[in-house]
């Protein structure tokens, strides 16, 4: 059987600060190693920088060459770490949480219902 395995959350939101919405989850990974998880925020950082205003590709920069170290830090820790910056009118933030990943069982371990097999495939017309 499989253990419990520690790893990282992460998730990138978006959020229009000009209009009254819940920020959006633009994307999300899982990690399993504390480089993994802050590399996925620096890696998205460097690619958009360039497209960013001045103030956002600074505190881009500024995280990458000082902040990230303390967000690994933090991480191996198993402290949750936040990294936001803001384009405009638009922050973007990334969140990474430590977590602990649940091994699922695997579909073929278990005999499936009878009705599974009732469902035949399309065919395209």
């Amino acid at each position: 059987m499989k253990r419990p395995r520690p790893g990282y959350w992460c998730e990138c939101w978006t959020e229009d600060l000009t209009e009254q919405r819940r920020p959006a989850l633009l994307a999300s990974l899982d990690a399993y190693t504390a480089p993994q998880a802050d590399r996925w925020v620096a890696v998205t950082l460097r690619t958009i920088s360039p497209a960013l205003d001045a103030d956002a590709s600074d505190a881009a920069w500024e995280w990458l060459y000082d902040g990230r170290i303390e967000t690994r830090r933090a991480l191996l820790r198993s402290e949750p770490c936040t990294v936001s910056v803001t384009h405009e009118d638009t922050r973007i933030t990334w969140t990474i949480r430590p977590v602990i990943y649940l091994p699922l069982a695997h579909r073929q371990d278990a005999g499936l219902p009878d009705c599974a097999y009732d469902f035949k495939p399309r065919t395209s017309d």
